[in-house]
Order: C-alpha cells, then sequence, then structure tokens
C-alpha cells in the first residue's frame, strides 16, 4: 500500500504491509529483526505494545477517514502505548522513517496497490 497526506500529495510510504486478520495483527512485527517493505498498518487497532521487538518503532494511530490522532516516535522495545478510544488503524514503521512534518489531524490516504 502507498500512503500519503491528503493536504499536499506527499508520499510517505510506498511499500507498507497490511494486518488485518487476527493473526497479522497478533504477530505484527514481533521477532522480526526488520520489517518487511515499509511498515505495517494494522487494522482494526487502537493501543499496540513492542513486546519481542528487535528495534524501534514510530506509530501512527489514525481515526475515523484516517484522521491523525496520535504520533509516537522512537518508541522502543519492551513498551505499550494507551488505548486511544479515537482510534481506528495503528501504522508502525521503523524509527525515524516517518516526515518530521506530519502532524496531529493530519488526514492520510491509503492507497491499495
Amino acid at each position: 500500500m502507498k500512503i500519503r497526506i491528503k493536504h499536499n500529495g506527499q508520499i510517505l510510504f510506498e511499500n507498507i504491509q497490511a494486518a488485518n486478520s487476527m493473526t497479522s495483527r497478533l504477530i505484527g512485527l514481533m521477532f522480526r529483526s526488520s520489517p518487511s517493505g515499509d511498515g505495517l498498518l494494522l487494522d482494526p487497532c487502537n493501543s499496540i505494545h513492542t513486546f519481542f521487538m528487535r528495534y524501534p518503532l514510530d506509530v501512527v494511530f489514525l481515526g475515523k477517514n484516517n484522521q491523525v490522532v496520535k504520533i509516537i516516535r522512537n518508541l522502543r522495545p519492551w513498551k505499550m502505548t494507551w488505548i486511544y478510544f479515537k482510534a481506528r488503524k495503528v501504522l508502525e514503521t521503523p524509527s525515524g522513517k516517518l516526515a518530521n512534518d506530519l502532524k496531529e489531524g493530519d488526514t492520510l490516504e491509503v492507497e491499495h496497490v
């Protein structure tokens, strides 16, 4: 999947994997030394943990209509996030790969390629 910021068309990622089954969401990026592609989009999801992770993550919680609810940068292994009740999806990418100009309130477009 490609993901871009809606208001300016900036492409954030070109190769995001989908985790939309119970098993793929449960396993996520655990035990991997690096993600396949640019990261993972968990749907549905409103809270994550980084147990058994081998690298830190940049995490974007997305609400209704893919609006950015919360951004957590450099979430290290063995941590948990709060439950964000307005979130419906979570985008996980390796730390440092998320654009610095992405902010809460922005809307993302998800293009299935």
